[in-house]
């Protein structure tokens, strides 16, 4: 006898409340929108900068890492870590960061293509990299550039101290 009754209890409200839904509905439809005066504007963080897709006109690999953001970071924190394509895959892992004869910021890689296991040496330039979290992003150059790279030997460049600092783009992904 109880349950028949809870039953339909249960039924009655279910049935009210589906009836108050169906009238309020229309009714908030109706309701004028009240504004503060202030607009709101949704907006990406990080828009991509113009031209660095833009197979006709290519934009120089400095040109590219200065409009990614470069953060100050600390050589000895980018020592050990994994080096990934754009599927996510390891390419290797930075094993040292190197000045060359011209200035320029070489992140030596020991590239495989068996998850960086086993790998030879790659000379990686600074400007092709990105930094998200404790990775780094392959970002301008792919898989088949570290295939197709010379094993790097040392030819008197300059590795630099772990506590030396230098700037690296941020990778947007």
């Amino acid at each position: 006898m109880i349950s028949r009754i809870a039953t339909s209890s249960l039924t009655l409200v279910f049935t009210i409340v589906l009836c108050m839904a169906g009238l309020v509905a229309p009714a908030m439809a109706a309701w004028p929108i009240v504004s503060s005066g202030s607009q709101f504007v949704l907006a990406q963080a990080m828009v991509p900068p113009t031209g660095m897709n833009d197979a006709t006109k290519p934009m120089p690999m400095d040109e590219r890492m200065q409009k990614r953001f470069p953060q100050p970071v600390r050589v000895g924190d980018l020592i050990g870590l994994p080096v990934l394509d754009e599927n996510a895959s390891t390419l290797g892992y930075v094993r040292q960061v190197v000045r060359n004869k011209e200035g320029k910021i070489n992140l030596i890689v020991s590239y495989s293509r068996w998850w960086g296991w086993f790998g030879h040496p790659v000379a990686v330039p600074l400007e092709v990299v990105g930094i998200e979290g404790r990775q780094l992003a392959s970002l301008d150059m792919s898989g088949d550039d570290y295939e197709d790279a010379d094993t790097w030997q040392p030819d008197g460049e300059a590795t630099l101290p772990a506590d030396a600092m230098i700037r690296i783009a941020l990778a947007r992904t």
